[in-house]
C-alpha cells in the first residue's frame, strides 16, 4: 500500500494538532508547520511526523520552508487566529493579520504546492461558521468569507486533475484560540447543543474529505455547528 503524505499548518495546537494526530494514527506521513514544536512530535510512535518551524505571517520564511516540502498528497491549512470587536472597535491591523494568515497564506500554499499534488490529491481549508457574518466578528468573518470564494475558484482549476478543494467550517471549537485573551473579553457563543464543537470532530471531517468516499466532493463548505446555524 502506498503511504501518502499530508502537509498540515497550525500543527502545534487545536484543530491542526488533532488533524495531525488523526492522520498519523491512520498511517499518513505528516509534515507540520507551526511556530512551536508540537508536544506529540517528541513521541517516538510519531516517527512519521516531520516538523517545520516557521512563522507563517512571514511570507519569505514560509516560502523558504515550503521549498523543502516536496510533493504532498494532501494540503490542510488549519492555522488561524481570531480578533474580535464591534464596528466602533475594529482594529485594521488585526484585520490585516487575519487576512494574511487565512487568505494570503492559503494562496501562498496553493501557489507553491498545488502543481506537484498528484492526480486525486486533496486540499482542505479550515474556515468558520461565521463566514456569512457575525456581530463583533466582522473582520474575521470577512477573511473566512473570502476563503470560500478562493477555495471554489481553485477547485474549478484543479477539478480536471481530480484534486478536490473543500472547506471545513466549525462553529466555536474547544481549542486554545477559544480562550485567547485577545478576544477582548467578548465571550464565545455557546451552540444550541450546549457544548462547543470538539477539535476531534473537525479532524474527523477533514479525514473524511481526504478519503476515497469524498472523491467527488469539491468546492464545498462543510459546516460543523452543533446547532449554531439553526
Amino acid at each position: 500500500m502506498t503511504i501518502k503524505t499530508a502537509l498540515v499548518t497550525g500543527c502545534s495546537s487545536g484543530i491542526g494538532k488533532n488533524i495531525c494526530e488523526r492522520l498519523l494514527e491512520d498511517g499518513w506521513l505528516v509534515i507540520g508547520l507551526s511556530r512551536r514544536v508540537p508536544e506529540f512530535s517528541t513521541n517516538k510512535a510519531h516517527a512519521s511526523f516531520r516538523h517545520l518551524c516557521v512563522d507563517m505571517l512571514d511570507a519569505a520564511a514560509l516560502d523558504l520552508a515550503l521549498n523543502s516540502v516536496g510533493s504532498v498528497d494532501a494540503l490542510i491549512h488549519a492555522a488561524g487566529i481570531l480578533r474580535v470587536g464591534g464596528f466602533n472597535d475594529m482594529d485594521l491591523e488585526d484585520g490585516a493579520l487575519m487576512w494574511r494568515l487565512h487568505v494570503d497564506c492559503s494562496a501562498q500554499l496553493v501557489k507553491k504546492l498545488a502543481s506537484d499534488i498528484p492526480q486525486g490529491g486533496r486540499i482542505v481549508f479550515i474556515g468558520s461558521r461565521v463566514a456569512n457574518g457575525a456581530a463583533g466578528r466582522s473582520l474575521y468573518a470577512a477573511t473566512k468569507s473570502a476563503l470560500i470564494g478562493f477555495a471554489r475558484s481553485i477547485a474549478l482549476e484543479l477539478a480536471p486533475r481530480q484534486i478536490t478543494v473543500n472547506i471545513v467550517a466549525p462553529a466555536a471549537t474547544d481549542t486554545p484560540m477559544l480562550r485567547d485573551k485577545n478576544r477582548n473579553e467578548q465571550a464565545p457563543i455557546l451552540p444550541l447543543m450546549g457544548r462547543y464543537v470538539q477539535p476531534e470532530e473537525v479532524a474527523g471531517s477533514v479525514v473524511f474529505l481526504l478519503s476515497p468516499s469524498a472523491a467527488s466532493i469539491t468546492g464545498q463548505q462543510l459546516v460543523i455547528c452543533a446547532g449554531s446555524s439553526l
